[in-house]
């Protein structure tokens, strides 16, 4: 899998993709500009120590990326699209586009790519989710029709055992 982050502006959500994507082996590809410089805290703060194992490609722009990914399969998240995020059938090795905080994906990316755009469900009167939440929503939905390939779902229960505070 592949996320796209058209021009993401605020740190912390690119962070906490990144470390969205280091868990579940998904590419990262970031499209500039950038709101911040790869080296501030805040991104590696909200990513944590997984930051370092990050699969992430750099673009100029738009054009850069299309030219270095010919042929991907794009889906593009966008409130204005028709259909759901659960509507789609999301490849394996596909990509899966968010755009910048305050703007989302410019319309003239959107224009010609009716099919491939998705949204996520809210109320009328609710303007979008948080980015880093849009992500992992929409990718675990990808992953979840593709069995979870890769990843360890195995769970298991431990016993806990509680000590109260006094002891």
């Amino acid at each position: 899998m592949n996320i796209v982050l058209f021009e993401p502006e605020i740190p912390a959500n690119t962070g906490n993709i990144g470390r969205t994507c280091v868990a579940t082996g998904t590419r990262l590809h970031l499209i500039e500009p950038l709101g911040f410089h790869l080296t501030e805290k805040n991104i590696r703060r909200a990513g944590m120590d997984y930051w370092e194992q990050l699969d992430v490609t750099r673009y100029i722009n738009y054009q850069d990326f299309l030219e270095k990914n010919p042929g991907a399969k794009i889906y593009m998240a966008t409130t204005k699209a028709h259909q759901t995020y659960t509507e789609v059938s999301y490849e394996e090795d596909c990509y899966i586009m968010f755009g910048k905080e305050s703007a989302g994906i410019p319309e003239e990316i959107l224009i010609d790519q009716e099919e491939q755009c998705i949204r996520i469900p809210m109320l009328k009167d609710t303007r979008s989710l948080n980015l880093s939440n849009s992500v992992a929503i929409v990718l675990y939905e990808a992953l979840r029709q593709n069995q979870f390939r890769g990843l360890n779902c195995e769970g298991k229960l431990h016993r806990l055992e509680w000590k109260s505070p006094t002891q």
